[in-house]
């Protein structure tokens, strides 16, 4: 696949996490943290606001991956 492809699939994907786990982990904070203080908020939203980086590391490495060389 050529890289101009992989990083625009990989700009599409990284958009589309950042936005999907944004309502979801908004959505499971209104859900479980109603009641809970402000020190419980904040650590389920700096944890939360961590986390996304572990899929998008992996979608980040897959764009620079260079092409596979074809067999000849």
């Amino acid at each position: 696949m050529p890289v101009r492809l992989k990083k625009l699939i990989g700009t599409f994907l990284l958009v589309a996490l950042v936005c999907i786990y944004a309502i979801v982990a908004t959505i499971f904070a209104v859900a479980l943290l109603g009641n809970a203080s402000p020190w419980i908020h904040l650590l389920y939203f700096f944890g939360t606001g961590i986390l996304w980086v572990v899929p998008a590391m992996f979608i980040i490495s897959w764009m620079e991956k260079a092409p596979k060389k074809k067999a000849q």
